[in-house]
This record gives structure tokens, C-alpha cells and sequence, in this order.
């Protein structure tokens, strides 16, 4: 039996711990797998795999479950085993290298936690706790993002079980079509143990919010948008509104109030990150926090919630951004417009994350070409989400489809995997150029019988 020769847990259902052992991230998704295997070891990953194979189930590995609405759909676990891995939260630094090796379970405020002290940063996600793997896989777009590009860029090394359940080290000189699948492609081609990938010596950066009342929200966001075109690739930003419920954990400045929001980070230095604020401030926000920092403390810039919550998103990427494009977006989460969405925001995106900047970028550096997904044929990332109460599903579902049928005339070809909180077909996410075809060709090879499942599968 599998659970006798775990070191770590197999829970079925009407198991003490099993539903705390099923529950994502988003805790308004429910996963209804078969089993759940809580692992202690990567002996833990490849001993499942092979007793999933061998009994035509399935295996769906997932760290924190963050983007597990598309795995969790029409009973998409219910023939597979659900292979939770985030026990496993190692994190060795090699500061001479540059060089991170994280275990699979490790969050981003792990290995921010043991980079800091050596004055390097990494291309982290937006919240302590969003998990490494799973946002690598599907590219990663980080507060560095327009200068560095995709965290799956800068992928040295994947170490996986596949599913035959060997274990496989995948770098540019072995097995380099597996290598170039699993950076961007999603986690479809095997169970990730292990991931390697480069730091960066940023001691500091200035990063901050300017913050105004939701009814200016149509002058701010058509600034910051002619502000974006401007910019140079050392800036990162979002232009955002967002309705804070009234709560006693929040700040007072935040509890209860509905604001427009800029959230910028620039790698520049003070006297030039104010020069190039100088026409957002000229609009007087209530409240500016932008200041010098170190790069740790951009895990809390975007004030995504600290644990789990329930929530219902999703996200376009958007070609361009017109003042017709903001106004269509003021019209549909506005002060005036009913929305019920906690937050709706636009990244401007460009910059390292254009793909042919991305390949210039790793063949100048001396870098691997990047692999499935290089960056991103799109200049802006839209996001939209709420926090399904009880009786507010239906007007989150209205709300969210409003936003994205009101900008879809601006709509890029392509979707961003990571913000893709549905299931969509695989040609979406990496269109019709042969990537597709190619990442087709990988799955078939490594594993023909589909027992690896990933929230967004290649082969739908």
C-alpha cells in the first residue's frame, strides 16, 4: 500500500485532516480528489506517481493552489490524486553564483527570507505566500518584470519527476525540449522536485502608492496611462481601483474606502524616481508611500491578502491601452458603475516582457533562449477580483464579465497562464505559431497516458 511506504500522509475521504489537506488557496475553490498525499520527501513524489500510474489515476501536484479553479472544474480531480508538496519549502542560496535552488514546496517569502542578507533579489511574485514553482512554470511577471522579463526566463535548471516516475535533471544541455516546455508551459510535463534560477544584485529600489478617492479614478488612470508610455524599462507599475471592506484588521486609511490607486517600483535612483513621479504627484494624491527600499519589501506593495481567502477572478491581457480603453475600464469598476470586484487593476507590462526583447536580452547575457512562453505579444495585464460572500457570487460573475466585455476591444491575442482563472483552450494561452504543437509533442513524449495534471493542460 502507498500509505505505508509514504514518509509523509495519504488522506482519502472521512480522513481527520482531509478537507484542510484538499483546500486551495482560494478557499472558494472546491477540490474533490480522489486521494491526497501530503508529501515529506521527493522519494514521497516519485513513490505516488508510480502507484497513481500503476492504478489509471491521475497525479496533480500543487504547492498552495493559487490558480486551482481550472483544475478543480467539472470534477477534474475526481480521478486523481492530489499530490500537496508544500511541506517541502527548502531554499539553499548560492551568492557566489547568483544562483537559487528552491524545493517545490518553497513560498516567495522564503527565498526572499534567505536573499536578502546577501544583497541579491529575485524575480518574486507579488505576496509572501504565492508559491515559487507553479508561478515559474507559468512564466512569472514580478515587480522587475519590465527590465528582467519572465522569471521563467531566468530558469538555470528543473529537476522533476516525470511520469514514469524517474527522475530527471532538465538544464539547456539535457533533455532541452523538456526544458524549454516546462519554462512558461505550465506544469503538464512532470512533478517538479526541485527548481535553479538566477538572482540579481538589487540592493534597492523606490517603490510605493499613491493613493486618491475612487471618483477621480478616470483622471488618474488616463494620467497614469499616458504616464506608462513615457517610462523607461526600470519602471514597473499598476494603475488600480479597489473597494476595501470595512475591517478592523486593515489600516484606518484603507477600512471601508473605495480608492484609485498607482503602485510603481523603480530601479533607479531617488532624486531620478522623483523626476519621473513629478506628473503623478502633480495630480495631489491623499496619501504617496513611495520611498527608498529594499527589494523585500515589495512583497507587501501590493496588499494582496496575508492567508487564504475566498475569491473569484480572472484576467485579460490587453494590446494596448487608449484612453478609450481606460475610460471603457472606469465605466465598468468606476465610483459610478456598481461593481462589486475588491480590486481591478492594470499592469503595464512591455519592456524585458516583449519576446523578442527577451530573446535579445538572453542571447546578449549569454543566457538560455527562453522557452514556451518568452513574454508576452501584449503591453498591459488586467486583473479583476471579489470576495464571494454569501448571496455575492451572482454580482461578482456580472461584475467581472462587465470589466472584460467592456475592454475586450483592446483584447490581446493571447492570455497570460497564470492569470487565467478558467479553463481555456491551450491555443489562448500559447497561440497558433507551432508552440503549441511543439508542447503537444512534448506531453505525448514524456507522458502518452496523461497521468500528470495541471491546472491548464496543453492538450485541451
Amino acid at each position: 500500500m502507498l500509505e505505508e511506504r509514504l514518509d509523509g500522509r495519504l488522506l482519502i475521504p472521512g480522513d481527520d485532516g482531509w478537507d484542510d489537506a484538499r483546500q486551495a488557496w482560494n478557499l472558494a475553490v472546491d477540490q474533490r480528489p480522489a486521494a491526497v498525499v501530503v508529501a515529506a520527501s521527493v522519494a514521497d513524489i516519485a513513490r505516488t506517481v508510480r502507484m497513481a500510474r500503476a492504478y489509471g489515476l491521475a497525479v496533480a501536484p500543487q504547492a498552495t493552489g493559487h490558480n486551482a479553479g481550472p483544475l478543480a472544474q467539472d470534477g477534474g480531480l475526481a480521478d486523481a490524486i492530489l499530490l500537496r508538496t508544500h511541506e517541502l519549502r527548502g531554499v539553499e542560496v548560492r551568492p557566489n553564483q547568483r544562483i537559487a535552488r528552491v524545493e517545490p514546496g518553497a513560498q516567495w517569502g522564503d527565498v526572499v527570507a534567505a536573499t536578502a542578507p546577501h544583497g541579491l533579489a529575485a524575480l518574486a511574485g507579488s505576496s509572501h505566500d504565492v508559491g515559487v514553482v507553479g508561478y515559474t512554470l507559468g512564466g512569472g511577471v514580478s515587480w522587475l518584470a519590465r527590465s528582467h522579463g519572465l522569471a521563467a526566463n531566468h530558469v538555470v535548471a528543473v529537476e522533476l519527476v516525470t511520469a514514469d516516475g524517474a527522475f530527471r535533471r532538465v538544464d539547456a544541455e539535457h533533455d532541452a525540449e523538456l526544458f524549454w516546455a516546462v519554462r512558461g508551459g505550465g506544469g503538464d510535463f512532470g512533478i517538479v522536485t526541485a527548481i535553479e534560477f538566477e538572482l540579481f544584485p538589487i540592493a534597492q529600489v523606490v517603490a510605493g502608492t499613491l493613493f486618491w478617492p475612487i471618483e477621480r479614478a478616470g483622471e488618474v488612470l488616463e494620467a497614469w496611462a499616458d504616464w506608462t508610455a513615457t517610462l523607461p524599462d526600470t519602471v514597473t507599475s499598476v494603475g488600480r481601483v479597489l473597494r476595501f471592506p470595512p475591517m478592523p484588521e486593515l489600516p484606518p486609511f484603507l477600512s471601508g474606502r473605495s480608492l484609485v490607486v498607482v503602485e510603481a517600483v523603480f530601479q533607479e535612483s531617488p532624486e531620478r524616481a522623483d523626476e519621473l513621479l513629478a506628473p503623478l504627484r502633480a495630480l495631489g494624491p491623499a496619501i504617496d508611500t513611495v520611498h527608498p527600499q529594499a527589494p523585500a519589501e515589495l512583497l507587501q506593495l501590493h496588499m494582496d491578502p496575508p492567508a487564504p481567502v475566498p475569491g473569484h477572478g480572472d484576467g485579460m491581457l490587453l494590446a494596448s491601452l487608449p484612453g478609450a480603453a481606460v475610460r471603457a475600464f472606469v465605466a465598468a469598476v468606476g465610483s459610478d458603475s456598481g461593481s462589486t470586484l475588491l480590486s481591478a487593476e492594470i499592469r503595464h507590462v512591455g519592456g524585458a516582457l516583449e519576446p523578442d526583447a527577451a530573446v535579445a536580452a538572453a542571447q546578449a547575457e549569454g543566457r538560455p533562449l527562453p522557452g514556451a512562453v518568452s513574454g508576452f505579444d501584449a503591453q498591459y495585464l488586467v486583473y479583476g477580483v471579489g470576495i464571494p460572500v454569501p448571496g455575492a457570487m451572482e454580482g461578482l460573475v456580472a461584475s467581472l464579465g462587465r470589466l472584460f466585455s467592456q475592454i475586450e476591444p483592446w483584447r490581446a491575442p493571447v492570455e497570460y497562464l497564470n492569470f487565467a482563472e478558467r479553463a481555456v483552450p491551450a491555443s489562448r494561452i500559447f497561440g497558433d505559431d507551432g508552440r503549441l504543437a511543439r508542447l503537444r509533442a512534448v506531453k505525448q513524449a514524456v507522458d502518452p497516458t496523461g497521468v500528470i495534471r495541471s491546472n491548464h493542460p496543453v492538450r485541451r
